[in-house]
């Protein structure tokens, strides 16, 4: 698509209220992409009812210019085509299921549908429930694209399985056993080494936790037991939020909601003592481990220091940072509190609903007791560039922490790239993080690795 005039295109640069407009580079896949949250879960395989090439955009789109990440299991299709547009696709979806169950061994089967079925009106769940009859383990989520991105899609999937597989409250509730919802997997380019780490920090403290996806979980056993669980953990400015409350709804489920992400010692520190008195764990051992932790912490950062001290004159001051609403905030507060840079553009890209923005700018506003940062809310790459290229940066090469899209613009104003977010194309990640103590110290290493080979 080619470039269009600024004026031409929003009239409010700083947050984008509407989708009338054009959308370039946008950093999201439609709903249909919550098939990888499902493919995120150990042996469940997603089923796409949907368009030839769908399925397949939206996995490339997610995995492969996205850190390189890698897929999973495989994805079933349809591939629905004008004879299911006139005649309607249910009997292939049936067919489809049918054969997947007699190559395909799994623990439990996601069929995720994209805008043909649910434009036409297949009834899917008529289809799926036939199936459920017979005890196969399968479930159905609308997800066709023009319902959303694959944020919302992917609360539709978890409370596809919460209501269609796991089933009924518990009498047993587990003390300090934990469901956590977090990161958007596959969408985050460091979910898989981020949720670990996060688990790792959490058990720390004394607590269990379901991480639900990734290598970090053990699966569908994970999901099985989320009626049991003491409390939901929701680590996110917003995501995880409907699925918390429909727990809360169903099971009685008490929830935490922790905005802010936590990189470096500082917050996470904060976030751990947070978490503990919530789960009334007893202090002395939370505080136990955040003192072993902080002591590794500080002994890498004082080899650090001999570094920053030497080359503080030439080290970018100013920084940028642009990606979904958790990264961003979570970066922006580390950057802040620990390296005491100076937040000077942070934009959005993952499309909060309405709902949650002004919680999301009052965190922004609260970056630290003596630093605000105003904050806006995009998805449209064409007014991202607009929005760094009018930034002041002062006197010294800007820092961006972005995705693969800014490249030319980093370029162009000399500045400093470093992916962390979809579309990453310049990295493979397997298991990095960049949450907590160890992936705060991962984070400098490439934030300063960039800057030296800049």
């Amino acid at each position: 698509m080619g470039a269009v005039p600024l004026q031409a295109r929003s009239k409010q640069p700083h947050e984008q209220p509407d989708h009338s407009g054009p959308i370039e580079q946008a950093r999201y896949a439609c709903a249909l992409g919550a098939m990888q949250s499902a493919a995120a879960i150990k042996r469940v395989v997603p089923i796409t009812h949907c368009g030839p090439g769908c399925a397949t955009k939206q996995y490339r789109s997610l995995t492969f210019t996205n850190g390189h990440q890698g897929g999973a299991y495989v994805a079933p299709s349809t591939n629905a085509s004008q004879r299911e547009v006139i005649f309607g696709g249910a009997d292939r979806l049936a067919e489809l299921i049918e054969s997947t169950l007699g190559v395909l061994d799994a623990d439990l089967f996601v069929v995720v549908t994209g805008c043909i079925p649910d434009l036409v009106g297949d009834d899917v769940g008529s289809v799926v429930r036939d199936f459920q009859k017979r005890d196969v383990p399968i479930v159905y989520a609308e997800t066709g694209g023009f319902r959303g991105n694959n944020f919302n899609g992917h609360e539709v999937v978890t409370q596809a399985i919460i209501d269609q597989f796991v089933g009924e409250a518990s009498r047993v509730r587990e003390p300090r056993l934990v469901n956590l919802w977090s990161l958007l997997p596959y969408q985050n380019t460091f979910w898989r080494g981020d949720l670990t780490e996060i688990k790792r920090l959490l058990e720390g403290i004394g607590l269990r936790v379901n991480t639900l996806f990734g290598p970090s979980s053990s699966g569908i056993a994970e999901w099985k037991s989320i009626p049991q669980a003491q409390f939901n953990l929701v680590l996110s400015p917003w995501l995880g939020l409907a699925t918390a409350r429909h727990l809360e709804q169903r099971y009685g489920q008490p929830f935490l909601h922790v905005p802010a992400i936590p990189i470096g010692s500082k917050q996470t520190g904060e976030f751990l003592r947070q978490v503990g008195a919530f789960a009334e764990l007893p202090a002395a051992g939370v505080e136990a481990f955040i003192a072993a932790e902080e002591e590794t912490y500080y002994d890498y950062i004082q080899g650090f220091a001999d570094f920053y001290a030497q080359s503080r004159q030439a080290l970018p001051s100013r920084f940028a940072v642009v990606g979904d609403a958790a990264y961003v905030l979570a970066i922006t507060k580390f950057l802040v509190r620990q390296l005491g840079l100076i937040p000077a553009r942070q934009i959005i890209t993952d499309d909060p609903p309405a709902e949650y923005r002004e919680a999301i700018r009052a965190e922004f506003r609260a970056i630290d007791h003596d630093v605000s940062a105003d904050v806006s809310i995009t998805e449209d790459g064409y007014l991202v560039q607009e929005l760094l290229r009018e930034t002041d940066f002062g006197n010294k090469r800007p820092l961006l922490l972005a995705t693969g899209w800014e490249r030319g613009t980093a370029n162009q104003l000399k500045g400093f790239l470093v992916e962390i977010g979809s579309p990453a194309t310049s990295e493979v990640v397997l298991s990095r993080a960049n949450v907590g103590y160890r992936g705060a110290l991962t984070l400098i290493e490439r934030i300063y690795s960039t800057v030296l080979l800049g």
